[in-house]
């Protein structure tokens, strides 16, 4: 397959997504209005495919709607508990069973961040297979595939490509689907069930991309 010597608009707009969509899996603060998050996810979708333009927008207005107090109330009750956590947003739930947490698939995707030079940050309080982890890394990997582009750098761009299919293969893109699922049935607001819709279709669509090269 020829390799080109140049990241497209699509490519530099998929790398930005990811790391929007990884912020989005944050608690909901007033951040997400001043740096307008959502807005800006429609508009970078809009580079990539209609669909998730459509969904990204949808987003974007319920987001709008919302009163920052209800979202904060569904977020915990999707993510935190305390009673019952109704969308868990580790892999390790859904690869390995709903009472794992810390499993060997977590162990799987740590040593997979080690080997695409990625760290957690300090003062990240969750565990290595996270949702918004996994998506920050596949940022990562998308920022790292587009320099080799630019550089030239077949060598380079060969190794990260294999490192986000084989994330995309045996972790991310495998437990998305229930797990946003889970997040579209639990979820008492629109936003919260819209960013569901968005981050399935979007791994998803990263999958397919990562299979074919």
């Amino acid at each position: 397959m020829a390799q080109t010597n140049s990241s497209s608009a699509a490519d530099l707009a998929q790398e930005e997504i990811c790391r929007l969509l990884a912020a989005s899996f944050y608690q909901p603060d007033e951040m997400f209005r001043e740096e307008q998050v959502f807005q800006r996810l429609a508009e970078l979708a809009g580079e990539i495919d209609p669909d998730l333009a459509e969904i990204s927008r949808a987003l974007a207005e319920a987001f709008a709607g919302e009163d920052l107090q209800d979202l904060l109330l569904d977020y915990s009750r999707l993510f935190l508990g305390p009673f019952e956590i109704l969308a868990k947003p580790y892999g390790s739930v859904w690869l390995e069973g709903d009472k794992v947490l810390m499993g060997q698939s977590t162990a799987a995707v740590r040593e997979l961040y080690r080997e695409g030079g990625f760290d957690l940050a300090e003062d990240f309080r969750e565990v290595p297979d996270h949702i918004a982890a996994e998506l920050e890394f596949l940022y990562l990997l998308n920022y790292q595939v587009n320099e080799a582009l630019s550089a030239s750098d077949l060598g380079a761009l060969e190794q990260i490509k294999s490192l986000r299919k084989h994330l995309l293969q045996e972790h991310l893109g495998r437990w998305v689907s229930p797990f946003t699922s889970a997040m579209e049935q639990g979820a008492q607001s629109r936003f919260y069930r819209l960013l569901a819709k968005l981050t399935k279709h979007f791994v998803q669509r990263q999958t397919t991309l990562a299979a074919q090269g």
